[in-house]
């Protein structure tokens, strides 16, 4: 009898263990706030990528809370348009996702990108802790270093205070309006770069 419950034991331990295990590797993930001129173009973009769990279009950067579309796009509340973006590391690093950010919007342009003029639209990284914001740093001073862009680079790297969501109508804007003007001429040109830039972290 003792055999048998010494057995039971060891196997529940075993299970806990192993359940542990499993989800520490499954469900480890980060959170990395990024903004690149209109956030549906950021969105649209890593959706496409492995490793990617969720990415929600928002606010962030600015001074007043709850903010609106409306607010926002007066430039007058500071924030920026950005994409609060989840990701398990173990199948992508922030240092990848930072090469991809650097090269499918424009960082040397202050508070622009293409048609799209105003603070809302400046090129910026928010980070979650010191971790981050030194992998920020150094994707940055490689970038800067790198010739790919002729001119410097302007990002912006600071810390995430608060994120706001954006209404409905902004969340997986391109899936759901893939024939509107603005996507065909602005977000799908930046997935099909995307898509030849970097192949080999598509997802599946």
């Amino acid at each position: 009898m003792k055999r048998v419950k010494a057995y039971i034991i060891a196997l529940v331990l075993l299970m806990l263990t192993t359940n542990a295990m499993t989800q520490n590797t499954t469900k480890h993930k980060e959170e990395i706030t990024l903004g690149g001129g209109c956030f549906w173009c950021i969105e649209a973009v890593f959706e496409e990528l492995e490793g990617i769990e969720n990415v929600v279009s928002g606010y962030a950067g600015g001074e007043i809370a709850n903010p609106t579309y409306r607010e926002v796009t007066s430039g007058r509340t500071g924030h920026a348009e950005v994409c609060k973006i989840t990701f398990k590391p173990e199948i992508i690093s922030l240092e990848k996702l930072l090469d991809v950010f650097f090269t499918m919007h424009n960082p040397t342009t202050l508070n622009r990108q293409g048609a799209d003029v105003g603070t809302q639209y400046r090129s910026i990284i928010l980070y979650g802790n010191e971790d981050q914001k030194a992998v920020a740093q150094k994707s940055l001073t490689k970038w800067n270093k790198d010739d790919y862009w002729e001119d410097p680079i302007v990002t912006e790297i600071k810390p995430l205070k608060a994120f706001y969501k954006a209404e409905t109508t902004h969340q997986d804007y391109f899936k759901n309006n893939p024939h509107a003007a603005y996507c065909s001429f602005v977000v799908r040109p930046k997935v099909k770069k995307l898509k030849q830039a970097f192949p080999d972290i598509l997802s599946k």
